[in-house]
């Protein structure tokens, strides 16, 4: 046991600091050089939803990097059943459950953990795994507030572990070729970014608070939040639409194109300014009880001057731009503009009416070749397996470092839809000037015995 966990750790393909896409090793051949001894063993906790595109990934990974799903865990038990029948029919094994996570962080056997949990429990779950020496896949946003987020970053160091943040664009091809083309000079000096959240939703409506069922290990459910009695609209996705669990749109799918948006400025700090107003429209609130706003509009300004605009609309919308996007970026810059929406982009020179660059052709054209991508971003959870055979931070396509700053933006973004006004922020000491009322909300209070830890 102590010479395969080693192995993993300290693999001799991580020592010499070769990637597997580097050796030019077909899937077939990439298995015959690693046996049994190096298989990753892997749990997923929160199984519904987001978890099972998890285990739909790990699975396509099976042969091609050696990772085999060991535990699966959800709070809600009737969960189990659908999820066993998923890994069986993907991977041929069975595997085992628990409903505990710090089972899971308990069994030696466990190399890695990917987590589809809603947002208030993203740092402390991860925390706990680093904590116990597990990778972390973690899913965005990076986490529920500021400052816990900063702890994940702080965590992930001290305990010298892998954690993937899941952006997926980050493992995109034609995007990074986006990226690169801004970087480079494209469309001249990029001054400004724009990013998209089109998501019209109906009505969740409202139902009176009640018992949960047996299923439901409804204090572990809460977890870090504070205590309230259960109620149907507030679980299963509708979490997100209540401010003691989620973050809205703006905080769910935002991240997203948060990230693209930020990676496209270049820009590694973050910003001085936040504005962002917004409401719900279009829905009774006597008849649904969501509390996160259905449209947002969102700016910030960094110490250059650059501007980044984010927009979140959940009603009856047109789309933009001559690619039609709903879910995307734009980019200006001081020679021509940028369309980025998933992984088609085309580039246009200044008033010209046809792009002059662009994506290449073939959806989905896989970053390493050895691995021919599939929907849902299997390459970043491949970029997650290679990353810990490096045993390098390096080698991660998403850092929880840069999936914190990313995630920090919609954070920002809705303090200041709270408060209703303008905030200044200090990025280096990732507190707000002079404002201790929006320092407040750059955490929350935790409920016991879910404490994110202070100090590592």
């Amino acid at each position: 046991m102590t010479n395969r966990r080693n192995f993993i750790k300290t693999t001799a393909l991580g020592a010499a600091g070769i990637t597997i896409g580097g050796m030019g090793l077909s899937p077939k051949a990439y298995s015959s050089v690693i046996g049994s001894n190096d298989r990753i063993n892997m749990a997923v906790v929160g199984v519904r939803s987001r978890g099972r595109d998890h285990i739909n990934n790990w699975s396509l990974l099976k042969d091609n990097r050696n990772v085999r799903i060991k535990t699966i865990c959800d709070v809600d038990e009737q969960f189990f059943a659908p999820a066993i029948k998923l890994v069986q029919e993907k991977s041929g094994e069975i595997p085992s459950t628990v409903w505990d996570m710090r089972k899971v962080f308990e069994d030696k056997d466990i190399d890695a953990v990917s987590f589809g949990l809603p947002n208030h429990w993203h740092a402390l779950s991860a925390i706990w795994a680093c904590q116990a020496g597990k990778h972390v896949y973690a899913e965005k946003p990076a986490s529920h507030n500021l400052w816990e987020g900063r702890r994940m970053v702080e965590a992930a160091a001290k305990y010298n572990v892998r954690v993937q943040t899941g952006c997926q664009n980050r493992s995109i091809a034609n995007v990074i070729d986006a990226m690169n083309f801004l970087h480079s000079g494209g469309i001249g000096e990029v001054f400004m970014a724009k990013g998209l959240c089109y998501k019209p939703r109906d009505s969740f409506g409202i139902a009176p608070d009640g018992t949960p069922p047996e299923s439901l290990h409804y204090d572990m459910w809460l977890g870090p939040a504070p205590y309230r009695p259960y109620n149907e609209k507030r679980v299963h996705y509708n979490w997100h639409w209540f401010w003691a669990t989620g973050n809205g749109d703006t905080g769910n799918q935002g991240p997203h194109q948060f990230d693209i948006a930020r990676w496209g400025l270049n820009k590694n700090e973050h910003p001085v300014t936040i504005y962002s107003m917004g409401g719900i429209f279009g829905i009774n609130p006597a008849e649904c009880a969501q509390e996160t706003p259905n449209t947002q509009t969102s700016l910030f300004k960094y110490s250059d001057g650059k501007i980044l605009e984010f927009e979140t609309r959940g009603r009856y919308t047109n789309d933009e731009s001559s690619l039609g996007i709903r879910i995307g970026n734009i980019f200006y810059g001081t020679e021509g503009y940028l369309e980025l929406d998933g992984d088609t982009w085309k580039a246009f020179r200044q008033r010209e009416k046809e792009p002059f660059a662009g994506s290449k052709t073939g959806e989905g054209r896989p970053v390493d070749p050895t691995f021919l991508a599939a929907p849902g971003g299997s390459d970043h959870f491949a970029n997650f397996l290679d990353a810990i055979r490096s045993g390098k931070d390096e080698t991660l396509h998403c850092h929880i470092s840069e999936g914190h700053m990313s995630s920090s933006l919609p954070l920002l973004a809705n303090i200041s839809y709270l408060l209703g006004r303008q905030l200044t922020f200090d990025g280096a000491k990732e507190k707000f000037v002079n404002d201790k009322e929006a320092d407040e909300l750059l955490t929350r209070e935790y409920r016991k015995p879910y404490i994110v830890p202070d100090k590592f």
